[in-house]
């Protein structure tokens, strides 16, 4: 796999079939190391579900707090991969920009963690303050405490990675994330139920589960960049203490963007939580069962568009008009064949998809079925949610990352959320509304991310002398 993956970053594709090639070459790591890590959050989600309704619905309404924060975070430090990959594809100065880049990013990401945290330990008054049920308030508080502290190695984690993925090396990354998954199945088994000699802490055990096997995901990455004789060289870790400040503003007007177009997306999915808490505990369940489906098909797309930024990128600090234009439309065409494939088995077998979640019993047959209805508009906006994120990826691969926020904002809180309450509280719809305003959001970003770069040439956003 590095030899060829090696070759892909070394010359330009030449065609649609090379672009192919080293499109998947970089991408099915990612994937794949996406997918894992989701499903450490999809394991956590199983094992809450077998404590209850009450305590899924909690933990749906802890999780959706820290789902835009993170996100955000995310974001910004995405902004690291397309700065890397211009610089490895400039090739001129390339290692001391990338450490440059790398260190800022470390700085990024301990910045953005001290106010996240500080939230997440007041979480039970934020809750309240949005109207929740005073007991779900209080048990997502309590389980936020031992989860919280996830962010820190997971923020370290991101860094690290888009590293290795700029250098077109995610390896390692599944690796890790792969073993993270029967890891965290057992530590956080463990914790929740009180087995293996374990204390029996219930829905706390599966936030400080998380946060355990981050941490000992994050250091397990660390370890690898520090010894692999591929990474080494770029000497990450040294003297990270020392302050870039050109270059940390540089991260934040590239990333910032990134951030909030990120952060407003997870905000309207966590916005849709809150607004299913006025519907109930079976509401929010249900809601968090189908979300949690639906972002881990979500993965494979998101890693489509990392790789783009990264192709896109290279093609860019080249000035290869040619080779922007097969590295996104590339990954374009793979997005919309996966998610064409989700959105059949979505909608085909919503039932047999929520009931790996929830035990299929009477008492949580309510559950169930408002699952199965919120799946089903989520089969429905499949497409578009794979082409608004790959769009995304292509635009940053070209340092645009301003009007994306913009369109952001329009499409997930002007429609999407419009849309979702007029449809949820006018028409009567519930929960219903609130999915179908979703969709409807993510339609609109979609159209507006690929009509921007349909007409990059024309918008000035092809590099000089391309």
């Amino acid at each position: 796999m590095d030899v060829a993956v090696s070759n892909a970053m070394e010359s330009p594709a030449r065609d649609w079939s090379d672009e192919l090639r080293a499109t998947l070459a970089l991408a099915w790591p990612l994937i794949l190391a996406n997918l894992t890590m989701q499903l450490i959050q999809a394991t956590d989600v199983v094992l809450l579900g077998w404590l209850g309704p009450k305590e899924l619905a909690a933990a749906a309404l802890a999780l959706s707090l820290s789902f835009g924060m993170i996100l955000f975070a995310f974001g910004v430090l995405t902004g690291t991969s397309p700065m890397m990959a211009s610089a490895l594809g400039s090739r001129f100065n390339s290692v001391r920009d990338v450490r440059r880049t790398f260190r800022q990013g470390l700085w990024a990401a301990a910045m953005m963690s001290i106010p996240t945290l500080i939230v997440l330990w007041n979480a039970e008054r934020v809750i309240l303050f949005f109207g929740q049920d005073s007991e779900l308030a209080r048990l997502a508080g309590w389980f936020l405490r031992g989860y919280m502290w996830v962010i820190p190695p997971w923020m370290l984690f991101q860094v690290m990675r888009n590293f290795l993925s700029a250098l077109e090396r995610p390896g390692w990354v599944l690796v890790i994330s792969t073993l993270g998954i029967p890891l965290n199945a057992i530590v956080s088994w463990s914790l929740i139920f009180g087995h293996l000699g374990m204390p029996k802490l219930g829905l706390i055990g599966g936030g400080v589960g998380s946060s355990i096997v981050w941490a000992a995901m994050a250091l397990a990455l660390a370890l690898v960049i520090l010894t692999d004789r591929q990474f080494r060289r770029f000497h990450l870790f040294g003297r990270f203490w020392r302050p870039d400040w050109p270059r940390f503003r540089q991260l934040f007007k590239l990333g910032g963007p990134i951030g909030l177009t990120m952060g407003l997306e997870g905000g309207i999915f966590s916005a849709a939580a809150y607004l299913m808490g006025i519907f109930g505990a079976p509401s929010v369940a249900a809601h968090q069962i189908a979300l949690q489906i639906a972002a881990t098909a979500f993965m494979v797309p998101l890693a489509l568009g990392q790789a783009t930024t990264v192709r896109v990128g290279l093609a860019y600090g080249r000035q290869d008009r040619k080779g922007i234009g097969l590295a996104g439309w590339t990954s374009f065409g793979l997005s919309t064949a996966f998610m064409t494939f989700t959105a059949v088995v979505m909608f085909t077998f919503p039932h047999q998809l929520i009931t790996l979640f929830l035990a299929d019993t009477p008492e949580n047959a309510t559950v169930i079925a408002l699952g199965v209805s919120f799946l089903r508009i989520a089969a429905l906006f499949q497409i578009v949610d794979g082409w608004q994120v790959v769009g995304a990826g292509m635009l940053r691969g070209l340092h645009d990352t301003r009007v994306p926020m913009v369109f952001a904002l329009f499409g997930y809180w002007a429609i999407g959320l419009g849309v979702g309450v007029g449809l949820a509280f006018v028409m009567e719809w519930r929960g219903v509304g609130i999915w179908t305003g979703l969709a409807a959001g993510l339609g609109v970003v979609a159209v507006l991310m690929l009509w921007r770069w349909s007409r990059r040439d024309r918008l000035g956003l092809l590099p000089a002398g391309a």
